[in-house]
């Protein structure tokens, strides 16, 4: 098996355009099969610019994204079914209960009609949905929004999940309980989480890039499991932000 089908996500050297602004200049990177990998960096670094592409929703201009050794831009069909994409504001089509919102998502992901309500429930049970799934998604509080927000992007049972800014403004304990969440799918899934924050990238990640300007600047070395609630990682991880970014 060659180096890249073992890789979850293999990302070369993409480039993107928007207009006459260059946003990605050279992009590449690798995620191995049950990696939680963070994309840390200011604003307008282009973190979700990358997950867009690598979630298919986006053409990159240069450059080749695959998921398990299949090319999304070529295989898209294949990338819908293994990719789970959790953008950082999504449309949540506010007359729909949460579980008729998450019917439609497993549909448009091609879960087969049979499998559809036990996916659904199982999602809802995973994500702390239970008391609001027949609750329109127009009532839903931020927090139980980003428990939605997840949710969808997991009810296909997707190999590798991208969650864009997944604690954005939720308060103290909703941060708390989306980490657990993140955790817990960190044991079964690949993960991919942007962020601006470091101490979220720190307490979940496993490794982390750093985004500036459009381009990878740095990379952590991977943590044991003990050591991302540790101070000295948060510290080496500051120091390693403050070296590459502001040192540009």
């Amino acid at each position: 098996m060659s180096e890249e089908v073992q890789d979850a996500v293999n990302v070369v050297g993409l480039s993107k355009w928007f207009g006459e602004r260059k946003v990605l200049s050279g992009v590449s990177f690798a995620v191995r099969r049950l990696e939680t990998v963070g994309l840390l960096g200011p604003n307008g670094a282009g973190k979700t610019t990358i997950m867009r592409i690598i979630a298919g929703v986006l053409r990159q201009d240069a450059g080749r994204v695959s998921i398990e050794g299949v090319d999304v831009a070529s295989g898209r069909d294949y990338a819908i079914r293994k990719i789970g994409y959790m953008p950082e504001k999504p449309p949540l089509y506010r007359e729909l209960t949460v579980a008729a919102y998450l019917r439609f998502w497993a549909r448009l992901r091609d879960v087969p009609r049979h499998e559809v309500d036990d996916r659904v429930q199982t999602v809802i049970s995973s994500a702390g949905l239970d008391d609001v799934r027949n609750i329109t998604t127009r009532k839903l509080s931020k927090g139980y929004g980003q428990r939605l927000n997840l949710a969808q992007a997991i009810v296909h049972d997707p190999s590798v999940v991208i969650l864009d800014e997944p604690t954005s403004g939720l308060d103290p304990d909703q941060i708390v309980k989306t980490r657990e969440l993140i955790f817990s799918l960190g044991t079964k899934k690949t993960l991919i989480i942007s962020s601006h924050i470091l101490a979220d990238v720190a307490k979940t990640c496993d490794r982390v890039i750093i985004i500036n300007a459009g381009r990878v600047v740095g990379e952590s070395l991977p943590a044991l499991e003990s050591e991302k609630e540790s101070a000295e990682r948060i510290t080496s991880l500051e120091r390693l932000y403050l070296e590459t970014v502001h040192n540009m």
